[in-house]
């Protein structure tokens, strides 16, 4: 791995970031965790670990969390953006400056930005074009990665020079990147994945059974597939750890803030509500309506799932609603 010491930085101070701070210091490889908490910072620095994001989970000894972007990104040999999906174009625009040409970058938010209806690789293209750029997703709990547990992810890329080093710095014996040459697909995937997890959350809460989340996860499979087969897309991603893998992590379980903001949703509780009382991002609330638009600009209409939650989350339907309209849809043909 290029740079002095093959230090590597990592911008995003909440759950996801630590725990991927936590994944590269196992290696032996320098970190620098930047995050705009100063108190946070300072927690990690003297050994509290994250309490805020990550309570009572110890981090790897070494991690040198700073409030400074320059100072984070200064000599790395690769860098990972772990901020939420609608701040990737600020964080990637403040990190211009401080980035040199080539040097990997993966995205690590899974969404699709809100007033573009772009793709976040398309986005950091815009804001960071000197960077070669990577996706990394997969069915990942942060609380999980942070402790050590293992996990298996796709890392995804055009450039495979790039996605190789950016693989170095993390892989491990409980930390697996798979390598990808289909970003498109793993990020379609990630990003709809959590509009789906809400559609599951949804039948959960309104107590329709195994069989009806079941029936949800894997007809919004389908939706999601076809939103990628559209943009360029691989098909074959979606049976795949960032398609499958991560869906069935994310709409399986409760713990996850997207099936549990659905399951809400679903016994009556109001989005805003439900919101106001989280400190992680919820990203399928800021997703499911980009979705719909990134879709229809490719063409893509069939997606009567993700439309649902769309239609939800903006208050034209009530989840009851939303579940009969689609168990009164005519039956169709199984498949993409």
């Amino acid at each position: 791995m290029s740079g002095a010491d093959g230090r590597l930085a990592i911008l995003g101070g909440g759950a996801w970031g630590t725990a991927l701070a936590c994944v590269a210091r196992r290696t032996g490889r320098p970190v620098r965790l930047w995050g705009r908490n100063a108190e946070a910072a300072a927690a990690i620095n003297a050994g509290r670990g994250n309490p805020d994001y990550l309570p009572d989970i110890d981090l790897p000894k070494g991690i040198e969390a700073t409030t400074d972007l320059a100072h984070a990104l200064d000599g790395a040999a690769a860098a990972l953006i772990v901020v939420p999906a609608q701040a990737v174009r600020d964080a990637a625009g403040a990190m211009a400056p401080h980035v040199p040409d080539g040097l990997p970058v993966a995205l690590c938010a899974k969404g699709v930005e809100r007033e573009s209806f772009k793709l976040m690789t398309e986005v950091a293209a815009e804001a960071l074009p000197q960077a070669r750029l990577a996706v990394l997703s997969g069915p990942t709990f942060a609380a999980e990665v942070a402790r050590g547990l293992p996990t298996a992810v796709t890392l995804a890329a055009a450039d495979r020079a790039a996605a190789q080093i950016l693989r170095a710095a993390l892989a491990s014996e409980r930390f697996r990147p798979y390598l990808s040459d289909d970003p498109v697909g793993a990020e379609v995937a990630g990003a709809a994945k959590n509009v789906i997890a809400i559609a599951c959350g949804v039948a959960w809460g309104l107590g329709l059974g195994e069989n009806a989340r079941a029936a949800l996860l894997t007809r919004g499979l389908a939706e999601i597939g076809r939103i990628a087969r559209a943009l360029g897309g691989d098909p074959r991603t979606m049976a795949g750890l960032a398609g499958l893998g991560d869906l069935t992590l994310t709409a399986g379980s409760r713990t996850s803030r997207n099936t549990s903001f659905g399951y809400e949703l679903g016994r009556g509780a109001q989005a805003q509500a439900v919101l106001g009382g989280r400190r992680g991002v919820t990203e399928g609330f800021w997703t499911a309506q980009a979705i719909v638009g990134l879709a229809e600009r490719a063409g893509v209409e069939d997606l009567p799932i993700i439309r649902a939650v769309a239609d939800v989350l903006a208050g034209r339907i009530t989840t009851g609603e939303a579940m009969q309209d689609l168990l009164s849809r005519p039956v169709g043909e199984e498949g993409l």
